[in-house]
C-alpha cells in the first residue's frame, strides 16, 4: 500500500514498536511524578497539554498493538466500579464544571496506568519506572545542591527551601518533603527489584539504592520512615512464605493476617508512643485537626460526597474553608480515604478501599506462590500506597494513581476469574514475543 492511506498504518506500526512503548512508559512515569515540577514552569495548561499528548500517543500505541495484547479479563471490576462512581459524581457534584475537568484529568492518568500494564510486562514496567525515578531523583538532588550549597538561596517557585547544607529536610522537585519521601521510598523498592533481577548493572543498581536511601534520609519525612518499616516487614514475610512448602502456606497465611490485625490494633492503641518514636507527634496532631474539620463538611453529603476534584481547587467550597498544618493552605485531605469520603462519599471511599484490598490480595497470592523476584513488586507497591494513604492522598492523583492502576492490573493478570473467558492459547495479557 502506498500514498496517504499508508500513513495511518505506518504510524500505528511505529507507535506499537517495542522501543516506542518503552520510551512512552518512561515518559508516562516521569511526567506523572514530575507533574508539580511541570506546573511550576508551564502552569496547569502546559501540564494538561503534556497529559493529553501522552494519552493520545499511548492510545495510538495500543491501537497499533491491538493484535498482540489481550485485555479481556484483565481490567479489575473493582477499578471499573470506582471509575464509574467517580464519573457519576458529575451528576451529584456541587460544582459540575470543576468536577468534569477533574474527572477528565483523573481518567487521563488512569488510562496511562492501564497502558503501562497492557503494553509492557511486569519486569519491563519495573525497569521503566526505575529509569523515570532515577531521573526525577537526580534532578531533585541537583536542584537541592544548587539551592542549598552552590547558590545558597531557596527556589520558592519550586517549593525548595535550600536546607541541604544543614542536613535537610529537602523537598526536591516535589515541593514537599513527604512527597519526596514517598517517591524515594517507591524508588528504593523498585531499585531493589531491579538489582535482584539483574535488570541493571550492579553499579547502577547499588548507586540507585544509595541515591534513593539518601533522599529518604534527607527528606526527613516521618511518614516515609513509618511506611518503609511496614513495607520492609511485609517484604520479609513474603520472602519467608516463598520458602515454605505449598501445603503449609494457607495456615501460615492465616496466622500472618491474624497477627497483622493484632498489630494494627496495638499500633492504634499505642499510637502516641509510636508517633513520638518517629518524631511525628505534632505532624499527626495537625492532620487529625484537619480531618476533624473535614468530617464536619463531609457529613453534609456523607453518602455521595461533594463531587470529584482530585487535587483541591482554589477558591471552591468546602476546600477554601479548610486549612492544613499551621493554618497553611493544602491541596488534599492528607489522607486518601478521608479525601475520597469528602469528594465521592462513603460509597466512593468503600469502592476505593475495596479496589485497593482486592488488588493487594491478588498481588499477595501471586507474590507468595511465586519464586520470581519481580512478582513481589505489585504486593509491596500496593502496601506502600495503602499505608502512605493514611497520611497523604498521593494514591488519588498523578504518579500515585498511575502506579496504583498499573499494580492492580499486573496482579489481576494472574488472579482474575474472568481470565477463563479468554480464548485458548492467548497469553496472560502480556505482549507477545517480540512486541
Amino acid at each position: 500500500m502506498s500514498g496517504p492511506r499508508a500513513i495511518p498504518r505506518v504510524a500505528l506500526e511505529i507507535a506499537a514498536a517495542p522501543r516506542v512503548r518503552r520510551a512512552l512508559t518512561v515518559a508516562v512515569f516521569g511526567s506523572s511524578f514530575a507533574a508539580g515540577f511541570l506546573r511550576a514552569f508551564w502552569g496547569w495548561p502546559g501540564t494538561i497539554a503534556v497529559l493529553a499528548a501522552l494519552v493520545a500517543m499511548c492510545a495510538l500505541s495500543l491501537a497499533g498493538a491491538r493484535g498482540t495484547i489481550d485485555w479481556r479479563g484483565i481490567l479489575p471490576i473493582s477499578l471499573l466500579a470506582l471509575g464509574g462512581w467517580v464519573a457519576l459524581s458529575t451528576l451529584l457534584s456541587q460544582y459540575t464544571t470543576v468536577t468534569v475537568l477533574a474527572i477528565l484529568a483523573t481518567a487521563g492518568y488512569a488510562f496511562l496506568g492501564v497502558y503501562v500494564a497492557l503494553a509492557r510486562d511486569l519486569i519491563q514496567t519495573v525497569r521503566s519506572l526505575g529509569d523515570a525515578l532515577r531521573a526525577v531523583l537526580v534532578v531533585s538532588l541537583v536542584l537541592e545542591v544548587l539551592a542549598g550549597i552552590l547558590l545558597d538561596m531557596p527556589f520558592p517557585f519550586l517549593g525548595i527551601e535550600g536546607d541541604l547544607a544543614v542536613g535537610g529536610p529537602i523537598q526536591g522537585i516535589f515541593g514537599d518533603r513527604n512527597q519526596l519521601g514517598f517517591v524515594a521510598g517507591l524508588a528504593f523498592l523498585t531499585f531493589w527489584v531491579e538489582t535482584r533481577t539483574r535488570s541493571v548493572s550492579r553499579v547502577v543498581g547499588i548507586g540507585s539504592l544509595v541515591l534513593a536511601g539518601l533522599m529518604v534520609i534527607l527528606s526527613g519525612s516521618p511518614v516515609t520512615v513509618g511506611v518503609l518499616l511496614v513495607v520492609g516487614g511485609v517484604g520479609l514475610v513474603l520472602l519467608a512464605l516463598r520458602r515454605i512448602p505449598l501445603g503449609s502456606r494457607p495456615v501460615v497465611q492465616t496466622v500472618f493476617f491474624a497477627l497483622l490485625v493484632v498489630a494494627v490494633i496495638v499500633v492504634a492503641l499505642l499510637r502516641s508512643r509510636v508517633f513520638a518514636l518517629l518524631d511525628a507527634t505534632s505532624d499527626f496532631d495537625a492532620r487529625v485537626a484537619l480531618w476533624m474539620r473535614i468530617r464536619d463538611w463531609a457529613s453534609l453529603h456523607a453518602v455521595e460526597g461533594w463531587g470529584w476534584v482530585g487535587a483541591w481547587p482554589d477558591g471552591q467550597l468546602p476546600y477554601s474553608a479548610l486549612s492544613g498544618p499551621g493554618s497553611a493552605p493544602v491541596d488534599s485531605a492528607l489522607n486518601a480515604y478521608v479525601d475520597a469520603w469528602l469528594q465521592i462519599g462513603l460509597v466512593g471511599a468503600a469502592l476505593l478501599i475495596g479496589a485497593l484490598a482486592l488488588g493487594f490480595v491478588r498481588a499477595w497470592l501471586v507474590a507468595s506462590s511465586s519464586r520470581i523476584t519481580v512478582d513481589v513488586w505489585p504486593a509491596l507497591t500496593l502496601t506502600l500506597l495503602a499505608v502512605t494513604s493514611l497520611a497523604e492522598s498521593y494514591l488519588l492523583v498523578e504518579g500515585g494513581l498511575v502506579v496504583f492502576v498499573a499494580a492492580c492490573i499486573a496482579a489481576a493478570r494472574r488472579r482474575s476469574w474472568r481470565g477463563l473467558l479468554r480464548d485458548p492459547g492467548v497469553d496472560e495479557g502480556l505482549p507477545r514475543r517480540g512486541a
